[in-house]
């Protein structure tokens, strides 16, 4: 019997330049939802409760925020993209 079992991005996301190509995709490809989901696969990936500890925000909370279908403030993705090190940049698109 094969034994299948549910796809976790955040067992990839082991170190600083994947979880940047990761988050840069998401980015990228302006789905706001593929963004919010990528911020948690990362937070997981770091340690949720780290994450949580840093941002102010309770890890239940931030689990559910950052899952499909969540609604975090930008406030709260500030927070995490801070967390993990990182900040959001705006540039402009090309001509």
């Amino acid at each position: 019997m094969v034994e299948v079992r549910q796809f976790e991005a955040s067992e990839f996301l082991d170190d600083e330049e994947t979880i940047i190509a990761y988050l840069d995709a998401a980015a990228q490809s302006g789905d706001p939802v593929l963004m919010q989901t990528a911020l948690g696969d990362v937070a997981k990936a770091r340690g949720m409760t780290q994450i949580a500890k840093e941002t102010g925000v309770g890890r239940e909370s931030l689990y559910k925020s950052l899952a499909a279908g969540g609604n975090p403030s930008f406030a709260t993705i500030m927070k995490v993209v801070h967390a993990l090190g990182g900040r959001i940049k705006i540039e402009p698109l090309p001509a």
